[in-house]
């Protein structure tokens, strides 16, 4: 019996990456479905605006651990809102590739490992939790491209104020505060962008 021509082998080689690339595909369309109809049921049917400092009570802001102001933007967040006399927290994205013998290297009540998310990339409940417990007035997030964890927290969350660096469908943040032309900001310099606006509501 002969052997498989090379250009058979390499039909067959095209044909099983094809298959892999469309049951990539189809995964993703499944998994967007399911995303849709969750937050469906669980979006925040509050009404969101801008709010002034004073109306102000608690707040929730969302930074990424591998930004490099991230600690300073961490610090200057907390200390903005004690300023103001107003309650809150931070939570972490932490989405780098921790070994056994590595340490997370921020609160794990409030860090968002890659860990934490279900099959559709949700936070686990005990982390949504802790969210709905801030009962945040306003919801922050610094995430310069923020994927489907950010944005179901944003989305489900009661806050009535949110704010963040890229616009998502439906309007969903209030106010945007996004990257001058051709420069990227780190955190700390966008949270101090957002604290002029903050000033100036009235």
């Amino acid at each position: 019996r002969n052997p498989p021509s090379h250009r058979f082998r390499q039909r067959l080689a095209a044909a099983i990456v094809f298959l892999f690339v469309r049951k990539d595909d189809m995964f993703e369309f499944v998994k967007d479905i399911f995303r849709k109809s969750s937050l469906k049921k669980n979006a925040s049917t509050v009404e969101t605006g801008f709010l002034p400092l004073n109306r102000i009570r608690s707040y929730v802001a969302v930074i990424d651990v591998e930004d490099t102001s991230f600690d300073a933007c961490k610090t200057a967040i907390m200390n903005y809102f004690r300023s103001h006399n107003i309650n809150g927290c931070v939570f972490f994205q932490d989405f780098r590739k921790i070994g056994s013998e590595d340490r997370l290297i921020t609160s794990i009540q409030t860090t968002i490992t890659r860990k934490d998310l279900d099959w559709l990339g949700r936070p686990n409940k005990y982390k949504l939790n802790v969210l709905k417990e801030m009962n945040p007035d306003v919801f922050i997030s610094l995430i310069n491209d923020p994927g489907f964890a950010v944005e179901y927290m944003a989305r489900t969350s009661n806050a009535r104020f949110k704010i963040g660096r890229k616009q998502l469908p439906g309007n969903l943040f209030d106010l945007v505060i996004k990257d001058p032309a051709g420069k990227d900001l780190s955190q700390l310099q966008s949270f101090q962008a957002m604290k002029e606006y903050l000033n100036r509501i009235q």
